[in-house]
C-alpha cells in the first residue's frame, strides 16, 4: 500500500469543516523579489498588531454598503433650489449613462426634509430613524469619483484605484494592518444578501493580490450561515481530536521542511480556525438570546425589516466577539433608481433605515460605538434631472460620481454635523470635496496608520491602499 501524502489525509478525512474558514487554500500570492534581489521568506499571521503609527480611535469597523448609488438630493442633501427650478431646463453640462433616455429637465425632490437632532442636520422623510441617529453621524454631502460608472467607483471606493481588478478591498488591508482580534473567529466576515451577491461579487471582498489569508469570509445569507461547521456524528468527539492531532503535526512537520513557503502558516492557521469555529460561531450567530426590546429595535417584528436588521444584528455580535471587519451587501443595486423612483427609493428606505439606525443605537448604549466605525453609503450618487420614460410616475435619475453623500459614525469620527456641499442644484461636489482616496485615508488614520507607510510588496513595489494617490485625512470630521 502506498503512504498517503498529507493532501491526501486532509481530504479524506471529512471533517465536516467547511470552507468558511478556508480562505488561504485557494492559492499562494506571495510576490517575487525583483531579479537578483535576495529576500528573507515572508511570514503572514493573524496574530494581533499594534497600530504602527499612531494611537487608534478605531478598533472594528461596520459597512453597510449600498449599491448602486442613493439619491443624495432626496435623502441627505436638501436642495430647494432644484426645488424651485424643478421642470425647468438645466443650464449645465451633465455627463449621462443612458443617452437615450435622457433630459436635461431638472427634479426636484418630492419628499420633505427637516431639521433632525439637536444639530439640526436635515434629513429626508425617507430616513425617519436615520434622523433620530442625527447627533451620531458625520453626512458627507462631497463625496466625489468622478465615474458614473457602478463598477469603476465601486472599485475605487473600496480598493483604492478606479477600475482596476485584483487589488485588495479595504477589509483585507484593515486585516492585514491589524491582525485578529479574536483566536475563534475570521477577523474579516462579508454577511451577502438572500437575493444573491451585490455588483462586482467576490470582488468586493477580495485579498487580491495579498495572502488569502486577508479576504473576506462570506455568511451564508440564510440558515445554516455556515454550513458543515460541524462534523458528522461518525467522526465527532475523540475521533475528530485524533484526526485533528495527527493533522496538526504533519503539518508542523512540513513546515519545517519547506520554511520558505511564504502561506503555509495561513493554511496551517485556517484549519485550526475551523475546528474553533464549530463551538464560537454557533454561539455569535444564534440571535434568540437578544432581548425581545433589541430584536424589535433592529425591525426583527416586521417584515420588511426583518432580514437586513438580522444581519445588522449579527454584525454586532460579531464586532462584539472580536471580528474586526464586517461588510453587509445588498444584491445587484437596488438604489440603482433610473426608473419608477416614487416607488422604488421608499421601499429600499424601508428595507434598510430602521436596521441602520439600530446598529449605532445598539453599538452606542453597549459603549461600542467610541471604537467601532459605522458607514453608510454607496458608490455614487444620482443626477438632478430626470431620466423620463414618458409617463412622470415612471421617471428616475441617471447616475452620478462627480457629487453624492454618505455618513460615518463611531470610531473617531465626529457626531452632528455635515461636512462638505455639493452645488445648489446638487450636481457636483463644490466645496470640500471627499474623494475616494481622502476616505480611505481617513479610515486608516482612526485605525492608526498612515495610508502612505501601511505597504505590501507586489510586483517589485510597495503597493498601498491610495497607490500614492493624491488625497488628504480629512481632520474636521475627525473628534
Amino acid at each position: 500500500m502506498n503512504a498517503l501524502s498529507r493532501r491526501d489525509i486532509v481530504c479524506r478525512q471529512a471533517l465536516g469543516m467547511g470552507s468558511v474558514a478556508l480562505a488561504s487554500l485557494l492559492g499562494n500570492t506571495a510576490c517575487a523579489a525583483p531579479p537578483g534581489v535576495q529576500m528573507e521568506p515572508r511570514h503572514f499571521d493573524m496574530r494581533q498588531k499594534p497600530p504602527a503609527q499612531r494611537p487608534a480611535s478605531a478598533t472594528a469597523m461596520i459597512s453597510l454598503f449600498m449599491h448602486g448609488g442613493p439619491s443624495h438630493m432626496d435623502l441627505l442633501d436638501p436642495k430647494p433650489e432644484l426645488s424651485r427650478m424643478s421642470g425647468t431646463e438645466y443650464g449645465g453640462e451633465i455627463q449621462y449613462s443612458f443617452v437615450n433616455r435622457a433630459s436635461k429637465r431638472l427634479f426636484g425632490s418630492p419628499w420633505r426634509f427637516r431639521p433632525r437632532g439637536e444639530c439640526g442636520t436635515e434629513i429626508s422623510e425617507l430616513l425617519p430613524h436615520t434622523a433620530g441617529i442625527a447627533d451620531d453621524i458625520c453626512v458627507i454631502r462631497s463625496m466625489h469619483t468622478g465615474f458614473n460608472g457602478h463598477e469603476v467607483s465601486i472599485r475605487y471606493m473600496n480598493a483604492g484605484i478606479p477600475a482596476v481588478t485584483g487589488r485588495p478591498s479595504l477589509g483585507a488591508w484593515v486585516t492585514y494592518a491589524l491582525g485578529a482580534e479574536t483566536e475563534n473567529l475570521p477577523a474579516y466576515m462579508v454577511l451577502t444578501d438572500p437575493g444573491g451577491h451585490p455588483v462586482d461579487g467576490t470582488l468586493n471582498w477580495s485579498s487580491g493580490w495579498m495572502p488569502p489569508l486577508y479576504q473576506g469570509t462570506v455568511l451564508r445569507p440564510e440558515e445554516p450561515r455556515i454550513q458543515n461547521l460541524s462534523p458528522p456524528a461518525h467522526l465527532a468527539g475523540e475521533i475528530q481530536r485524533q484526526n485533528l492531532s495527527l493533522l496538526r503535526r504533519m503539518n508542523r512537520l512540513h513546515q519545517r521542511q519547506f520554511p520558505e513557503e511564504s502561506d503555509l502558516d495561513a493554511r496551517i492557521a485556517s484549519y485550526e480556525l475551523a475546528a474553533r469555529m464549530q463551538v464560537s460561531a454557533v454561539e455569535a450567530l444564534d440571535i434568540s438570546k437578544e432581548t425581545q426590546a433589541t430584536q424589535k429595535m433592529y425591525g426583527l417584528d416586521q417584515d420588511a425589516t426583518r432580514e437586513y436588521g438580522t444581519r445588522c444584528l449579527i454584525a454586532r455580535r460579531l464586532v462584539e466577539r472580536g471580528v474586526r471587519f464586517v461588510q453587509l451587501f445588498l444584491n445587484g443595486q437596488p438604489w440603482d433608481n433610473h426608473s419608477s423612483i416614487h416607488s422604488a427609493l421608499p421601499a429600499v428606505c424601508t428595507r434598510t433605515d430602521r436596521p441602520s439606525a439600530a446598529l449605532v443605537q445598539d453599538l452606542k448604549q453597549r459603549g461600542m460605538l467610541d471604537s467601532t466605525l459605522v458607514h453608510w453609503g454607496g458608490e455614487i450618487g444620482r443626477l438632478p434631472v430626470t431620466e423620463n420614460h414618458g409617463d412622470a410616475a415612471k421617471s428616475g435619475r441617471d447616475h452620478n460620481g462627480q457629487g453624492f453623500s454618505m455618513w460615518l459614525a463611531g470610531g473617531g469620527i465626529r457626531g452632528g454635523m455635515t461636512y462638505g456641499e455639493t452645488d445648489p442644484l446638487g450636481h457636483s461636489a463644490v466645496t470640500d470635496r471627499v474623494t475616494a482616496n481622502d476616505y480611505q485615508a481617513t479610515l486608516l488614520h482612526l485605525f492608526g496608520f498612515d495610508h502612505t507607510q501601511l505597504t505590501f510588496l507586489h510586483n517589485a513595489r510597495l503597493q498601498t491602499l491610495t497607490d500614492a494617490r493624491e488625497c488628504r485625512i480629512v481632520q474636521p470630521i475627525i473628534s
